[in-house]
């Protein structure tokens, strides 16, 4: 099998993952329609996202539907590899599952070396004989990254900067997909804008991974310690919606194939609100 067609542009969301299942279920059909090539959903926290995938499937009709991610901590390879399986070619041609590592501090003491454990998952799948075309990981360091490419179609980091795609793409080689996630806040009030981003950072803010990528990519210690104005505006575009076509171009011109769009609203954020956020992505970015 091939790597899905996922397009330039695609829409990464929490809401459809965790909202009213009818709201989000009119949503997908809309950002089906509108044209997005893949649409993203996590499931870092729970062993229940491939419910969630199924149901998707169910109300979309061309969009990829992508998993940003499979918890490898919480899932089986075995079970992954034959639910993939067990669905129809048509299903299987829209799907392509990132899977993940997550996090020392939510895992606990069964924590083990990111590396070996991925590499350990990737080999129950190929012996289950799941697709490697239709896998991705989410992948930051520079051993993640290279293993992405060596055992998958490619790489999907999360909470990046264009400077991250380019040395991604220099990792990675050519002819390796390349999907880095891309926070947008469509919002021309600097203080609200950041206070958006601020609020979606605090769940990641204190998680190693990030923090060593952060500081890989150049900020400062205090940057990282501070979620400094610095910190805030590399990682999120906000501002009108040329200001974020730019930072699109700017992933896209540094090798990534492809780039998730993560609409932040900050509190109050809904299912409504996303719609409308992917209507106006879509009129300028589509």
């Amino acid at each position: 099998m091939s790597t899905p067609a996922i397009g330039r542009v695609g829409i990464w969301s929490l809401e459809l993952r965790f909202g009213d299942p009818v709201e989000a279920a009119e949503a997908a059909a809309e950002i089906d329609e509108l044209g997005f090539g893949a649409l993203w959903i996590p499931g870092g926290i729970d062993d229940a996202v491939l419910g969630s995938v199924d149901a998707l499937l169910d109300v979309t009709s061309r969009i990829t539907i992508a998993t940003g991610i499979i918890n490898i901590w919480k899932h089986k390879p075995q079970v992954v590899a034959a639910w993939f399986a067990g669905q129809s070619a048509q299903r299987q041609a829209r799907l392509l599952l990132g899977l993940g590592i997550s996090h020392g501090p939510m895992i606990g003491e069964a924590w083990q070396k990111p590396l070996a454990k991925t590499r350990e998952f990737l080999d129950g799948l190929d012996s289950a004989g799941m697709p490697r075309d239709q896998l991705c990981l989410a992948a930051l360091g520079p051993k993640m990254l290279a293993l992405s490419g060596e055992r998958t179609a490619g790489a999907h980091p999360y909470l990046v900067t264009p400077q991250h795609t380019a040395t991604a793409r220099d990792i990675l080689g050519p002819g390796k997909l390349l999907a880095p996630e891309q926070g947008v806040i469509l919002q021309d009030d600097p203080a609200r804008a950041r206070q958006a981003a601020r609020s979606a950072l605090a769940m990641y803010q204190a998680l190693p991974n990030y923090r060593n990528n952060w500081l890989r990519l150049g900020f400062s210690q205090a940057d990282v310690d501070s979620v400094s104005d610095a910190l805030l505006d590399g990682l999120f575009a906000w501002g009108d919606l040329e200001t974020i076509a730019g930072r699109v171009r700017e992933h896209h011109d540094a090798g990534a194939d492809h780039v998730c769009l993560q609409v932040i609203q900050g509190e109050g954020g809904n299912i409504a609100g996303l719609r409308a956020a992917c209507r106006a992505l879509a009129g300028e970015l589509l």
